[in-house]
């Protein structure tokens, strides 16, 4: 795992072979990164990393200068991972956040302007996500939030709903708080 771009351009991670998260594949994210890059202005993001996993994605928020990035991941040894590497890397905008995503998402007082989900391709309550984050109103006024997922999910007649990015088993389904 690598950090694609930013102050950390190039920086390999190794979580430790235990590890059994799923990371977005370098290639998938440098793609989706160079989407955002595109619309948005990174250092001014708040930004919401969901199923963080091994943290891949914080980082690359966080490495591109965005002003805080909250990384929810309830496993108890990833979250660690993702503290201790968010510290030595003196990443001191990322919140790592050790909690079940779905009792964050109820609770949590924050809007943010980009929110990133990389959940269990098998996780049962998957397509329930986008509708759970607009009904909370947690994105501001032309905020994203981005959903990875495997082909057999389909969101297109989601209000939300703005585009799909597929690079190669992984797809990106992006949604825009377009105010409707």
């Amino acid at each position: 795992m690598r950090i694609i771009s930013g102050v950390y351009k190039g920086k390999r991670l190794y979580p430790g072979k235990s590890f059994k998260a799923r990371p977005t594949t370098d290639f998938a994210k440098e793609n989706l990164f160079n989407v955002l890059n595109n619309y948005f202005d990174f250092e001014e993001l708040s930004v919401l990393d969901l199923f963080s996993g091994t943290g891949s994605i914080s980082y690359e928020f966080a490495s591109r200068g965005s002003r805080s990035v909250y990384s929810v991941e309830v496993n108890s040894r990833y979250h660690a991972f993702i503290h201790k590497t968010a510290a030595e890397l003196g990443f001191t905008q990322i919140r790592a956040v050790r909690a079940d995503v779905f009792r964050f998402l109820k609770h949590t007082p924050h809007e943010y302007d980009l929110i990133f989900a990389d959940p269990p391709f098998d996780l049962k309550e998957l397509d329930q996500l986008p509708s759970l984050v607009f009904s909370r109103n947690l994105l501001k006024p032309g905020g994203w939030f981005v959903l990875e997922h495997g082909k057999d999910h389909d969101f297109t007649s989601h209000s939300q709903y703005r585009e799909l990015r597929k690079y190669g088993s992984v797809h990106f389904s992006i949604f825009e708080n377009n105010g409707t």
